[in-house]
């Protein structure tokens, strides 16, 4: 999977599914980045073929529906959508 890299301080495996044109993406990568913490991410929507199969698969794990931005934390808890507080405390 075609995943980039933003550093910061570790809070944890942060994982955001998220689409190139969605503005709740883009807040809550914004979010992200404005409490300093370190997180990988992919566009799901730039992806193509057994990339974007395995992305969507992987996706639909923690959310059903396929929506954005889906944000995996530690590999047990998901956010769906853009949710500040949900997402802060999920972080702490």
């Amino acid at each position: 999977m075609q995943t980039e890299h933003v550093t910061g301080k570790e809070a944890g495996k942060v994982m955001l599914y998220a689409l190139s044109t969605c503005g709740w993406c883009r807040k809550t990568r914004q979010l992200l980045n404005d409490l300093g913490i370190a997180y990988d991410y992919t566009y799901v929507d730039l992806l193509s073929g057994k990339d974007r199969d395995e992305v969507i698969e992987a996706v639909n794990k923690w959310n059903p529906e396929g929506s954005f931005p889906t944000l995996v934390i530690n590999d047990n808890k998901c956010v769906i959508g853009y949710k500040e507080d949900e997402i802060r405390e999920n972080l702490k």
